[in-house]
C-alpha cells in the first residue's frame, strides 16, 4: 500500500527523529497468514507512515500462533503442551509502541484479540527497572474495521485494558472502518470506499502521530516519573506525599 500525498507530504515535511523507535502490530484477524485480512490493509496505513519515518516496525498475526488461553507468561507451565506467547511477548516487550488490531464479530473485536489481551494481563505482574509495571513508558493504538456497528465499542475495551495494564493512549488513538450494516463489501473489497474514506484516513493518520510523538516524548525523558506508582514502596507501608515516619 502506498501512502496518499497528504501521508507522505506529512512524513517529508519534519525534523522529528523518531528512527529509535519500535513498534508492533498485531492484526488479531481470524484469518491466518496468506489469507485477505481487510483489517490489515487498513493496519497497513499507520505500518506504511511508521516505516517511512524510520521507526523499526513488525507486524503479527497472532491467529498464526499456537497461544492457548490463560493469565500466566508460560502455560506450558499450568497443563497446555505447547505455548507461542512468550516468543511473541518478546516482541511486545521490545516494543515501544503497541497497536492492537481487530474485526468486529456481533459487535465486540475479535477472540484473537481478547486472548492477546488476556495474556498481555498474564505479564502485568512484572516491573520495570523503576519498580512500575513493565508497560510503563509504552503506547497503545487500536484499528477496527467490520461490517456493523461497533468500532467505538471496540476501541474502548482495548483502550481500557491497555490502560489498565500500563500504556499511555495518547489523545485520537483509535481508527477505524465499517461498511453498510449486514452483508456488503469490507474494507479492501473493490468499490468498498474504505481506503477512499476520508474520515477513516484522517483519523488513522493523526492516531499514527500521535502514537509516534508520544513515544518519543517518552522515550526522552526517560518514561513515567517514578513517584505515587512504585508497587514495593506501596507495599512497604510508603503513602508518598502522606506523613509516613516508619517509610524507609
Amino acid at each position: 500500500m502506498t501512502l496518499t500525498k497528504k501521508q507522505q507530504a506529512l512524513c517529508d515535511t519534519h525534523d522529528f527523529d523518531f528512527s529509535d523507535l519500535s513498534a508492533l502490530f498485531l492484526n488479531c484477524t481470524l484469518k491466518p497468514t496468506g489469507t485477505l485480512s481487510h483489517t490489515e490493509h487498513l493496519l497497513r496505513v499507520p505500518y506504511e507512515i511508521m516505516k517511512t519515518n524510520g521507526i523499526h516496525v513488525d507486524m503479527v498475526r497472532p491467529v498464526d500462533l499456537d497461544i492457548p488461553p490463560g493469565v500466566y507468561p508460560d502455560m506450558r507451565e499450568h497443563g497446555f503442551a505447547s505455548d507461542e506467547w512468550p516468543e511473541l511477548c518478546e516482541k511486545v516487550m521490545a516494543a515501544d509502541i503497541l497497536i492492537l488490531a481487530t474485526p468486529i464479530w456481533l459487535g465486540e473485536e475479535s477472540s484473537v484479540c481478547r486472548r492477546v489481551i488476556e495474556r498481555l494481563y498474564g505479564e502485568s505482574g512484572k516491573l520495570n527497572d523503576k519498580d512500575q509495571s513493565i508497560y510503563y513508558g509504552r503506547v497503545g493504538g487500536c484499528i477496527v474495521t467490520g461490517n456493523e456497528d461497533g468500532i467505538k465499542h471496540c476501541a474502548m475495551t482495548v483502550f481500557y485494558a491497555l490502560q489498565h495494564l500500563g500504556y499511555v493512549i495518547p489523545p485520537q488513538a483509535d481508527a477505524g472502518w465499517i461498511g453498510e450494516a449486514g452483508p456488503g463489501p469490507s474494507y479492501a473489497d473493490e468499490d468498498s470506499g474504505g481506503p477512499e474514506n476520508d474520515f477513516t484516513q484522517r483519523n488513522a493518520t493523526f492516531m499514527t502521530w500521535n502514537l509516534m510523538h508520544l513515544a518519543l516524548l517518552l522515550k526522552q525523558a526517560g518514561g513515567i516519573p517514578a513517584h505515587g506508582n512504585q508497587r514495593s514502596a506501596w507495599q512497604a507501608g510508603c503513602r508518598f506525599d502522606y506523613p509516613n515516619p516508619d517509610y524507609r
